[in-house]
Order: C-alpha cells, then structure tokens, then sequence
C-alpha cells in the first residue's frame, strides 16, 4: 500500500491587508420617557458611552472612528492600496526571499511590486513588509496573485501563493447629449448619477474639448463680480442623486469653416470627473472621446451671424446672413431672392446676383426687413438658386424676433 508523504509546511507566513481609510462609528440610541419603567437609566447609559456627542446622545453619528471589519467595496477610479506582510514562523534563517505581487484583470496582468530584488536573508521572527497602490481602471473581476519564493538552510528552493479575488463596481452613470446650434457651437449637457451607496463630494466636473474647439463651462453665474456655482454650497452628491453639467464648444478660428461643414462624426472631448468619499478618499474617471453626429447642410448652408433679439413694429432693422458652399468641388453661381410673409417683409432687389461662390468659402450678406405684425415672428423666405444647376434652396424658419409697439423703446 503506497502512502503519501505529508505536505511540507511553508517556513514564511504570508498576510495580505487592504489598507482603507476608518469611518465614523455609528451607535444604536436605545431610550425611553421618564415614566417609563427604566426611568433615566438608558438615558444615563448613553450620556456615560464614550462613543456619544454631548449633548446629542440620541444621534447614531458619533466622534469615534472605527476601522473596517471587512474588505469593502472598490468603485472604478479610486485607488487600491494593499499591505502585504511576509513573516519567518521557523527558527531558521530563509535566504533569497522574492515577494511578487501582480494584479490579474480580464484584459491584461500588472505587476505592482515595488522592487523585484531579492532579499538576500530573512532571520526568524522578522517580516519583510510592502505597501502597493494602484488606480483602479477596470470594472470587472480583479484578482491579486501574491507568489513567494526562498531557500532553506538545507538548499532547498521553495515556492507558494495566494489569490485574492475582488470586483471593481462602477461609481457614476454618466449620460450625454448634444445640442446643434444654428451658429456652429455645440451644447453639450452631461448628467451625472452617484449610484454608489453614500454620498460623494463632487470635486471636480470639466470638460477637455479636442483641438478643433473651445470649451466655455454654463455651470456658474457672476453675483456681485464672483463666479458662483449654479449648485449653489450643495457640492454633495447623494445616492441615487442626478446632477447636469452644461457646456458649450466653439470651433477655433482656424478650424470654424471645417467644423462648420465637416459630415459624419465629430471628437468632441472628453469628461474629467473628481471626487472624494468617505473622509476624502479622493476617485477620478475620464471617459472616453465623446462623439456627436455632425448635422448635416446639404450643398449650401446659410446662417445667422447677427440679428437683433427685439425689434419695432413697421421698422426697418438689419440682420447679416452667412453663405457657405459646403461643396469641396464645384464653384457654385447663386442668384437670391426674398419672398414676403404675411409679417416678414424684405427691403431691396429680389432675384440679385451674388457670384461665384468657390467650393468651401463662404460670403456676409447685410438684409433689411421689416415687420407688420407684433409678437414673436419668424424670420422666413429666402430663396438662393444655383444658376448651373438650376437647384433652388429654401430657407424658412431662420430666426425669431420679438416686434413690440414703436412707443416702446428698444435697447440696442
């Protein structure tokens, strides 16, 4: 009958701690009236708990801290950090101790060992100790693989590890959507949801525009000449809890004729987030290159570059129209016309010729109009024919201006 030899016990003992941060301790009041049975007791038994404030006994929050009893939850962001602890139980002095430490996730193996040397002895009851960190950028699985390697006095080369596994949650739920002005700015507005289980204190929310454009944060308003936040001092997330962030993007100057009638999609930039937890532990996602669809203008495209806001009624006032030939090949030739509403009507020669437009440039054109109704109108009825292609494009529902009465004064 063949028989087993026993296992051979390792000589070094190997602990591994997840190093985080103590929270507040919290307690359980239990009390009761005066008249009750107990009378004061309770009451006095919590004016006597260490653990209490003064004078809000009945509070659950108290002033101690309490370390964590378990391992806690990891959220996409923050950092991990680990104490690993390699003990000599023997009574023997262990040579050529390697400690490795790597972090196994679903798309690559990391090591995170501070120094690959190994220690040339360890003497009994001593212990080499270490402390990893690293920034959680996986959500998933983690596994962290501690190996140990030495050699006994007597030669003989051992080896062990341990696995500990672990899952990375996601922090935040983050929602974008994209406005297209008439002009070639680009709204963006990001909701950001905490769908952790405490609060977190929004340190930072900013947004990296790409090269081609220039990023002005709508999240503050000037009171008193300070720049105050919309979010007023409530700088807390809470759970479940949803904020939007509005941002808007403006091409560069030298990149405004492209953005302006670049097709298919375009790289925004992407969101920076901060936070802290807890008692400031401090966590950071970027997402992505956010993409918007470009909208898209045909062969011609005409915008607004000025145009007053209000406007008397049976007055003339003046607006100025961009014209681009959105066409990277053919030199277009555009006669204009302006057809009258029933409250919009346009001043000067309908049916003019404006020229030869070449492909990706474009032309300001001032026009005057006026009109005959009050309210809020729409500006409408331009025509701009293409003389080789004998193509007509309209234009209607351009703007808006607000037409009050001529004894109202109007402020330029």
């Amino acid at each position: 009958m063949e028989v087993n030899p026993p296992k051979q016990e390792h000589l070094l003992a190997l602990k591994v701690m997840r190093l985080t941060k103590p929270t507040l301790f919290t307690n359980i009041p239990v009390t009761c009236e005066e008249k009750d049975l107990p009378g004061d007791l309770f009451n006095q038994l919590m004016r006597d708990d260490p653990s209490t404030v003064n004078g809000a006994e009945v509070l659950m929050l108290g002033e101690m801290l309490t370390l964590p009893q378990n391992f806690g939850n990891i959220f996409l962001g923050e950092t991990f950090s680990s104490y690993i602890s390699v003990h000599n139980d023997s009574n023997q002095v262990v040579k050529d101790i390697l400690v490795k430490a790597d972090l196994q996730t679903s798309s690559q193996r990391l090591n995170l060992s501070a120094s690959n040397a190994a220690v040339a002895e360890l003497k009994p009851d001593c212990c080499i100790d270490d402390v990893i960190h690293h920034e959680v950028k996986e959500i998933g699985t983690h596994i962290l693989v501690c190996a140990v390697s030495y050699t006994t006095q007597a030669g003989e080369k051992m080896y062990f590890r341990k696995f500990f596994k672990f899952q990375v949650l996601k922090p935040l739920d983050v929602k974008t959507k994209f406005y297209n002005a008439e002009t070639d700015e680009v709204f963006l507005e990001a909701q950001i949801q905490n769908i952790t289980t405490s609060p977190m204190f929004m340190e930072k929310v900013s947004l990296e525009p790409s090269i081609m454009y220039n990023v002005t944060e709508l999240n503050s308003v000037s009171q008193a000449g300070e720049c105050v936040s919309t979010f007023r001092s409530r700088a807390y997330l809470q759970p479940m809890d949803t904020r939007q962030y509005l941002y808007c993007l403006k091409p560069k100057k030298e990149f405004a004729e492209k953005a302006g009638i670049i097709k298919g999609v375009t790289v925004i930039g992407k969101l920076d987030i901060v936070w802290k937890t807890n008692l400031g532990e401090r966590g950071r996602l970027q997402t992505s290159q956010l993409q918007r669809m470009a909208p898209g203008y045909g062969d011609v495209r005409l915008s607004l570059e000025a145009i007053p806001d209000t406007v008397n009624l049976e007055e003339p006032f003046h607006i100025t129209c961009k014209i681009t030939n959105c066409s990277s090949e053919r030199t277009m030739d555009l006669v204009l016309e302006m057809c009258n509403t029933n409250s919009i009507h346009w001043c000067g020669i309908s049916g003019r010729q404006l020229g030869k437009l070449h492909p990706s440039s474009s032309l300001c054109l001032a026009l005057t109009l006026l009109s005959s109704v009050q309210g809020l109108q729409s500006v409408s009825g331009l025509r701009l024919t293409d003389t080789f292609l004998k193509r007509t494009y309209e234009y209607d529902d351009i703007a808006q201006v607000c037409v009050v009465s001529s004894a109202i004064k109007v402020e330029s």
